[in-house]
């Protein structure tokens, strides 16, 4: 994953805009968070199109292998995401204006890791920690940089 990040960052050509202010950063990454839940809304539509065309008697009652698939990957990924926004929501505020442009780098990386994570759930369940680790471990990697800005850089407006 760093080496994804950095890679991107070096030779992908696009810059984030300047936002001076904490407002303008919110924003920006609000608006970048809407393309993480590409992959959370395509596993609630697959998910549903999938108990459409069971051929189970009653749609409601228990599940088969692949709908369970699907159920388990869109709850763990919404929970992943909620994590995912916050902590992104405070790094935005943390970074440099010169690091802004991770914000939509680290939010790509969660989107084509959770369709990785799909993918290979749905080959077999051994198969999965692949996916899960390039979702978790940016996701770590951010908590810790959060508590490391809030606790060492900015210790005084910590709750300001």
């Amino acid at each position: 994953c760093p080496c994804l990040i950095y890679g991107a960052y070096i030779f992908l050509p696009f810059d984030a805009p300047l936002l001076p202010t904490v407002s303008a950063r919110l924003v920006y990454t609000l608006r970048c968070a809407a393309f993480a839940t590409f992959p959370i809304v395509l596993g609630m539509i697959v998910s549903g199109i999938s108990r459409l065309c069971s051929s189970a008697l009653e749609p409601f009652g228990e599940l088969h292998r692949e709908m369970e698939i699907h159920r388990t990957y869109v709850s763990q990924s919404i929970h992943l995401f909620i994590l995912y926004f916050f902590n992104m929501a405070v790094l935005a505020t943390y970074l440099p204006p010169e690091l802004l442009k991770l914000i939509p780098l680290l939010t790509g990386l969660f989107a084509i890791s959770r369709l990785i994570f799909w993918m290979s759930y749905a080959i077999g369940r051994s198969f999965r920690a692949f996916g899960f680790s390039m979702t978790f471990l940016p996701l770590l990697a951010m908590l810790l940089w959060n508590l490391y800005g809030m606790f060492v850089l900015e210790p005084e407006n910590l709750l300001s």
